[in-house]
């Protein structure tokens, strides 16, 4: 299986298993990630994702250069906007998503990255945009994301010249939350789903998007929108659970409802 998909407790687990080419995707990959992706959308005993490579070496190298450079995609293709959609390529999902990068993070793995929310890092991870080595262009929101997720300069040095960042690095501009051993990688990971599993998951999805959509928004329709969210969540079960398990100083019991 070169895409391997579980669900447990609450929390899909992804995982690009192609250990051998170091996670690079081919089309089959991205076919099977797309249809996971729309499963962590839509089955609601899903609360949290998290993606991960198989193996030490590498999170994902990005899109398996040697199966697509040869393929000459019908030009009709270029109006199917929704096919096979990925979360980095406009696919939305509202439930939070955890990187767990185990090595290498290259080319597409750092676009997969941007459409990430919380990202844990290995000691020896590297963060590199190389497309442009390649002659092609970072796709799937490379180009759209990096100026706003890493400071401009370095941002343009990454998308310009490929230059790749350490963990220490990558930490520093922001473009990840936290460094660890690499055996504490997958256990950090873990830990932090089952805090976000404890949070109000309608909240956790109201809080995302406004966040996300706020990015294109004025302030004045940002401010009107999360109003409106607001109003929503009040309606809720989970919105009643928490105040409650608040006064009867216990943990609420949310479901999503």
């Amino acid at each position: 299986m070169k895409l391997i998909y579980e669900v447990k407790d609450k929390v899909a687990y992804i995982t690009i298993n192609r250990p051998e080419v170091m996670n690079a995707m081919d089309a089959e990959v991205y076919a099977e990630l797309s249809k996971a992706w729309i499963d962590v959308r839509d089955n609601p005993d899903v609360w949290v994702a998290i993606i991960t490579g198989a193996g030490e070496k590498a999170f994902t190298a990005g899109a398996d250069l040697k199966a697509f450079i040869p393929r000459t995609p019908e030009k009709a293709d270029f109006w199917l906007t929704q096919k096979n959609m990925i979360l980095n390529r406009g696919l939305e999902v509202w439930k939070p998503v955890i990187a767990a990068v185990n090595g290498y993070c290259l080319a597409g793995g750092v676009t997969l990255l941007f459409a990430t929310d919380i990202r844990i890092a290995a000691e020896h991870a590297g963060f590199e945009i190389s497309e442009v080595k390649r002659g092609i262009l970072p796709g799937n929101g490379g180009t759209q994301r990096a100026l706003r997720q890493i400071p401009y300069a370095i941002a343009m040095e990454m998308l310009l010249l490929g230059r790749r960042l350490t963990a220490q690095e990558a930490l520093a501009y922001g473009l990840i939350n936290k460094i660890v051993p690499l055996k504490e990688l997958m256990p950090t990971a873990e830990q932090c789903a089952r805090q976000l599993c404890a949070n109000g998951p309608l909240a956790l999805r109201a809080i995302k998007e406004l966040a996300i959509r706020s990015q294109s928004l004025p302030l004045e329709h940002g401010l009107r929108l999360e109003e409106s969210f607001q109003e929503f969540l009040r309606t809720t079960e989970d919105a009643k659970e928490g105040p409650r398990a608040f006064a009867e100083k216990r943990k609420p019991i949310y479901q999503a409802r």
